[in-house]
């Protein structure tokens, strides 16, 4: 039999983004401190979110507004990387991305704190944009999640496969 393994993605659901765009959007258009000021937000491509409004104080209240809606939905904040305000013509544009994957640097980062902090026998993989962690014994891969949960790496940690 195979040892025990479970694998570390990040990966948000797509359903659940978009619901909190759409709740951000219907918001900005019937809360009151955002009439007249021309503020919406939309999808920008597959992963990237445009967020729109006169001045700036706006932009970044909108950029707050469709994080609380995240939040709401249990999509972590740190699958949200929102850039500063640029002003375009007389409008002001927040670009915004999903973030998904983990990156090569960060899996390495990942791998070595667990052969670093993790018990002796618990191998990390790294396969494309997931990290593959398997021991010896479930306990090992148990006290594993539990310190990957108390690190943070920058990003959203999702625990798959349990095996």
């Amino acid at each position: 039999m195979a040892d025990p393994s479970f694998d570390v993605v990040s990966k948000v659901d797509r359903q659940e983004v978009d619901n909190a765009l759409n709740q951000a959007s219907k918001e900005l258009s019937t809360r009151f401190d955002f009439r007249n000021t021309g503020a919406k937000i939309e999808w920008a491509g597959d992963e990237a979110v445009t967020i729109e409004a006169e001045t700036e104080e706006r932009a970044l209240a909108a950029v707050e507004v469709f994080r609380e809606k995240l939040v709401k939905r249990g999509i972590s904040l740190k699958a949200f990387e929102a850039g500063e305000p640029a002003i375009s013509g007389k409008i002001y544009k927040v670009g915004g991305k999903i973030l998904e994957g983990i990156a090569t640097d960060k899996a390495k980062q990942i791998a070595k704190f667990i052969r670093d902090e993790g018990p002796k026998g618990v191998q990390a993989q790294i396969q494309g944009d997931q990290l593959r962690v398997s021991g010896k014994k479930k306990d090992h891969l148990q006290d594993i999640i539990a310190l990957l949960k108390n690190e943070d790496f920058g990003i959203a940690l999702q625990f798959t496969n349990y095996r």
